[in-house]
């Protein structure tokens, strides 16, 4: 028999971790506030304010198109007021597969109480303005995305990450079935505590109720520092400072490169199968914020996230998801073996704060 005709020896197979075996791929959710200019000078302008930085939304598209992962796109009232950044939301929509959701900035949603055109100073806080009042701008802002988009809006965020518990009912009645108000490890002067939220989904209602709280992806250096920061400053203003000191996030405009890749390690090694992003569509725009400054600043930033998320996808098993998605394969996986499964609220115990 000829040497040709002999086959060589197969090599080695090597096992591949059992971790990568039994965990599903990381699902990775990419939240942009969509909303007007103005917001990071403390200009809260009330009556139609710019949204000129709408415009700028299709240079995101690589994310979506070459990397595969969908934008969720929560746009406050004033975006949907606007033809132009309809026009650029139809386009991130049915070229690109982004998901249009809700982002309320109760501010500068009719109805008005006054006359004013700007609020005076910062807006007052969810729970200090009229419930009825605050229902009623959810629902014009809800109404004019129903315009838009010729369905319900099912994705939601509140401005400035001032949501309480008692507003979940309020979002579930209106529709709203994905929710990614949380921001673990924060604790907001006057507003609201999610210093002990969790960062991975969980049903904010009971798992009979549609309604999944998504939080942003916030995680401790250590997993026993957020408890220990909470006994060591219980009702102290110091305790957001665990936000620049030991918390790790993947969002761009928060923490560095090297932070955010080791937070997406961390997630894994701590079994996380859920990781939620996000950035403000000012933040990608010449001017509209302090971290952009210039055109300079503009393009280091748009290269720098197309740059971590090549990486994500080059060093994980991943797939991109949009907010309502997650919801949806959740809820479908209720009650079987396969697929999400999140806990309850009443679940994870009790635990001080607004989430």
């Amino acid at each position: 028999m000829s040497n040709s005709s002999v086959c060589p020896p197969s090599a080695p197979q090597v096992p591949r971790p059992k971790q990568a075996l039994d965990r599903p791929p990381l699902s990775v959710v990419l939240t942009m506030d969509v909303e007007e200019e103005g917001l990071f000078s403390g200009r809260y302008q009330r009556r139609n304010p710019g949204v000129r930085n709408v415009a700028a939304l299709p240079v995101l598209a690589p994310l979506s198109d070459e990397l595969g992962f969908p934008l969720t796109l929560l746009c406050s009232h004033a975006v949907f007021a606007d033809r132009d950044a309809c026009k650029t939301l139809e386009i991130m929509r049915d070229r690109h597969g982004a998901e249009i959701g809700a982002h309320l900035h109760h501010w500068s949603t009719p109805p008005f109480e006054n006359d004013e055109l700007c609020c005076p100073g910062t807006p007052a806080r969810t729970d200090k303005v009229d419930q009825e009042l605050l229902e009623a701008r959810l629902a014009s802002l809800l109404e004019a995305g129903r315009a838009f988009q010729g369905a319900p809006l099912t994705s939601f965020r509140m401005g400035r990450w001032d949501l309480k518990s008692p507003l979940f009912p309020m979002l579930q009645r209106h529709g709203i079935r994905a929710d990614s108000s949380i921001c673990p490890l924060r604790a907001y002067a006057g507003g609201a505590d999610h210093f002990l939220a969790p960062a991975h989904p969980y049903w904010a209602l009971g798992q009979d109720v549609p309604f999944l709280e998504i939080p942003i992806t916030q995680i401790p250096l250590l997993g026993f520092l957020p408890r220990l920061w909470q006994t060591l400053y219980r009702g102290s203003e110091k305790r957001d400072n665990f936000h620049f000191l030991a918390a790790l996030s993947a969002s761009p405009f928060w923490h560095s490169d090297v932070v955010m890749r080791s937070c997406v390690r961390l997630l894994r090694l701590r079994g996380g199968t859920v990781l939620c992003v996000f950035w403000h569509s000012t933040e990608i725009v010449a001017g509209c914020s302090p971290q952009v400054p210039d055109e300079a600043a503009m393009h280091r930033v748009r290269a720098r996230i197309l740059s971590f998320f090549t990486w994500l996808k080059e060093h994980f098993p991943v797939r991109g998801c949009t907010l309502t998605q997650i919801f949806d394969e959740a809820w479908q996986a209720r009650g079987k073996e396969q697929g999400p499964v999140y806990p309850t609220r009443a679940e994870l115990g009790p635990a001080p704060g607004d989430w």
